[in-house]
């Protein structure tokens, strides 16, 4: 088997070759202009609300904290691998994958990596297990023991107000 060496030049054309094909040209039938589509609810939450523990400040020095984060897909989860950032600090892998899935933090909707890179490092733990519980295990909650009286409940990890999550 060979191995293909992938540059940042050409990462595009590697995505368009695995994208899938279009299907093929049907004549779509006659719809009321005045009527939406029809979209089908089967149940799947694909988008989940965080907040930050500390929150990213941004340049004006804002503070962000509330959030969110959609599921990944499988492209999520390889394309990180064919950066050449991951490749030449393989640490960075996390940093190009959450700024693939965080759709918002606050009133940024371009999540990039340069803004991943500028969190804290405590928000970034945080968004790694939220990823984490999101991604394989299908919620955002916790199962946890209060250490004064021993007993358990599950907490929330998406947070809310203070003293909730």
């Amino acid at each position: 088997m060979r191995r293909r060496t992938v540059t940042a030049g050409n990462l595009d054309e590697i995505l368009q070759a695995t994208a899938p094909a279009p299907a093929a040209e049907q004549p779509a039938p006659p719809r009321a202009a005045a009527a939406p589509p029809a979209r089908e609810d089967h149940g799947l939450r694909t988008e989940f609300e965080f907040e930050l523990p500390r929150g990213y400040v941004d340049e004006a020095g804002t503070v962000h904290r509330h959030g969110a984060m959609r599921l990944a897909t499988a492209r999520d989860e390889l394309r990180p691998q064919i950066d050449l950032r991951v490749k030449e600090n393989p640490a960075y892998l996390s940093v190009v994958l959450l700024s693939q899935v965080i759709t918002r933090i606050g009133s940024i909707t371009d999540v990039h990596a340069g803004i991943v890179e500028r969190m804290y490092a405590t928000d970034v733990a945080f968004l790694q297990d939220f990823y984490r519980r999101v991604n394989s295990e299908g919620h955002t909650r916790a199962a946890v023991t209060c250490p004064h009286c021993e007993g358990g409940f599950e907490v929330d990890l998406s947070g809310g107000r203070l003293g909730e999550s």
